[in-house]
This record gives structure tokens, sequence and C-alpha cells, in this order.
């Protein structure tokens, strides 16, 4: 269940028990040392989820950056992902080894499936299990799954993912695939909240962020919040990364969330996995 009163490292429960922090940095992009001072950037300001893969070719510089914060590795909650040449129950294996030795960790607390690559995914999810049941991963979940993947998978399993995330925003809220993952107690994660850019000028957004004194980037965080989904805004400019952690010192009223909840249009902004059978 979320936390009625949200702070920067608030935390739900997910369904094995754990406890994942419903805000964090995205990272695709940051890399090198701009992205190891990003990172560092986060961290300082409060941030104590970290979302990686292995597709971004940062996750040594997220290892780095969580060694040299000061702050305990078990005060920090750090997810990675399975990319797609590595499906099969081998090859997961040994990606996740390279993941985590890239990432100077003895253990993750999230590993995802990246996408559902078909054909292959229901093996993988099995080496998954394997590497949950290790205890390298703490929790293990998806990425990318629309509610017929999410059947299939549940179909073959007894380790229901403890997440699915997705790109969703106030311009692509996922209204099915929500109801399925509530159905089943998997929490959503929302990636690309802010449409990488592309619908920050939008009139009604703005009108409602001028209201509250803020910035359409922090309403379309904050929308996501009181949805009870994880969010994960991307940036690698210190300001961005402030600017999207100030989202907890106001609430947006129901009358202004219902207006915000007729923005849908189904606007992607990445991969569209509804085309994957």
């Amino acid at each position: 269940m979320f936390p009625e009163e949200l702070k920067i490292d608030s935390c739900v429960q997910l369904n094995n028990g754990i406890e994942m922090p419903v805000f964090g940095l995205g990272t695709y992009l940051a890399t090198g040392r701009g992205g190891r001072n990003a990172f560092l950037k986060a961290i300082e300001l409060g941030y104590r989820h970290i979302d990686t893969a292995a597709l971004y070719n940062n996750e040594s510089e997220v290892g780095k950056a969580v060694q040299d914060s000061g702050i305990p590795r078990d005060e920090m909650f750090i997810t990675t992902k399975l990319w797609n040449d590595d499906h099969g129950y081998e090859k997961t294996l040994r990606a996740f080894d390279a993941s985590l030795k890239r990432l100077g960790m003895d253990y993750v607390d999230l590993y995802l499936i990246h996408w559902p690559v078909e054909g292959l995914r229901k093996e993988s999810w099995k080496a998954m299990e394997e590497i949950l049941a290790t205890g390298r991963a703490r929790s293990i979940g998806v990425s990318n799954y629309m509610p017929w993947h999410l059947e299939e998978l549940l179909g073959h399993t007894d380790v229901v993912p403890v997440v699915d995330q997705v790109e969703l925003s106030v311009f692509l809220q996922q209204r099915e695939l929500r109801n399925v993952c509530n159905m089943h107690g998997i929490q959503v994660e929302s990636y690309s909240p802010l449409t990488k850019g592309r619908q920050l000028d939008d009139s009604t957004v703005a009108r409602i962020a001028t209201k509250y004194g803020k910035t359409s980037p922090q309403i379309m965080i904050r929308w996501i919040l009181q949805k009870e989904i994880i969010v994960i805004p991307k940036s690698s400019d210190p300001g961005r990364i402030q600017e999207n952690s100030e989202v907890f010192d106001f609430t947006i009223t129901e009358h202004d969330m219902s207006i915000l909840d007729d923005l849908d249009q189904e606007f992607r902004t990445s991969w569209n996995p509804t085309l994957v059978p």
C-alpha cells in the first residue's frame, strides 16, 4: 500500500515484503563522469532509488556513485535489467553476473526483464527465479509487459513479478494494464513520465502548474505518485534532478486530478510493446 504522506524516501511494500522507494532516478543516456556526477547529486538530494540497465552502459558509474556517496548500500535501492540479447536460461544467469560485476555489488534490489522477447521470456524468468533464490536479487520483475504478457507469465510460475515498469505518463495512462497489475498485486512503475519533454508545453498542465506554483514536470510527476505508481524521472542535469524531486510539498486536488485524467491520448515516446505477441 502506498504511504499516505509522501516524501522523497517514502516506500511501498512489494508483494514479496520488500520496501521500494516510490520515487527514483532514471539513468538512460547518463554515462561516464557526467553520469556519475549526476547520480551523486541525486543521492545528495535524498534520492535513494536508482534505476539502471545493462543497455544503458552505466552500471559501473551507478555502482561507483553509490560507493562514493557514503550512504550505506542497504539504504539504497538499485534496479538493473536483462537486455534482449541475453534472454534464455544460461544467458540470463551470465548476464546477471556481468551486471553485478559492473555494479561492484553483491546484490541488486530488483532485477527486471527489460523487454518481453518472444519465445525466450519464460525461460529467462526461470533463470531469474534461480537468481532470486540465491539472494543476489532481492526481487524480480518485468518491464514493458502488457496484460497478455503478464497473463502468460503468471500461467507458468508461482513467483509473481513484484513490478511491471512501463512507459506511463499523464498522456499514456495504461489503465487496462494498471487494472491487471492491481488484480495480481504487481506494482506499476513509470518510466518516461515527462514524455521526453514532448508534452511539457501542454496548456492544461501548464495552467494547473501555475495554480500550484509548480512547473509542468512537477505536476506530471505528482499526478503519477497520487495514482500510487512508482516514478523514475530521468535526467543528468543537476537542476532538473532537483526540480523533479520537489514534488512532496503539495497535493493535487481531486478536481485537478480529474482534469489531468482526461489528457490520456496513448502518447508513446519509446518502443511499443503492444506489438509484441
